[in-house]
């Protein structure tokens, strides 16, 4: 089940585009990855918290060289964050994002072509609830229910992703 196809075409991110040169370091420090093959579909990396999972594969089309999803991981899977639309969100360090994962996956068959995947996350600052009067902290439906209806829910963290083709193209 796919939550969604985030393809490069579609992609009009002009601000993040001109921000992908100068990037801040990265949450996590990771080396290249390994070379894939064409219509190789890998996984470039999981989001527990998110349910998702981020897969790639390079096409050998010059239009559309690499596919980019976020897949669900498991249908019961209970997310505690979000992963969001990165045209609609706009991450930046000025919004309150944190530049969380810088990914490189070179492309077996022209190396001088590499997918750059870029993970930003939004943290949210989630207090527990309070103890009752017996020490647990209780959640009670109509409460909930009440806070939904006035939109005053807790926000969640928050995960988007970039990605972009880098280096000249092979033919094609």
């Amino acid at each position: 089940m796919r939550i969604a196809a985030v393809l490069l075409a579609a992609l009009s991110l002009p601000a993040l585009a001109a921000a992908a040169g100068t990037d801040p370091a990265p949450e996590i420090q990771r080396p290249v990855g390994q070379p894939q093959a064409l219509g190789a579909v890998h996984t470039l990396r999981q989001i527990p918290e998110a349910c998702a999972r981020l897969e790639g594969q390079f096409t050998g089309q010059a239009a559309l060289p690499y596919k980019f999803a976020v897949v669900r991981t498991s249908p019961s899977c209970q997310p505690r964050a979000r992963f969001v639309d990165a045209a609609k969100a706009q991450p930046s360090l000025a919004a309150g994002w944190t530049f969380n994962d810088l990914i490189r996956v070179p492309n077996a068959a022209c190396p001088s072509q590499q997918a750059v995947v870029r993970v930003w996350r939004k943290p949210a600052n989630v207090a527990p609830p309070k103890l009752d009067g017996q020490g647990q902290a209780r959640l009670y439906l109509a409460d909930e229910k009440a806070k939904a209806a006035a939109k005053q829910l807790a926000a969640v963290p928050m995960f988007a992703a970039v990605m972009a083709v880098e280096g000249k193209s092979c033919g094609g």
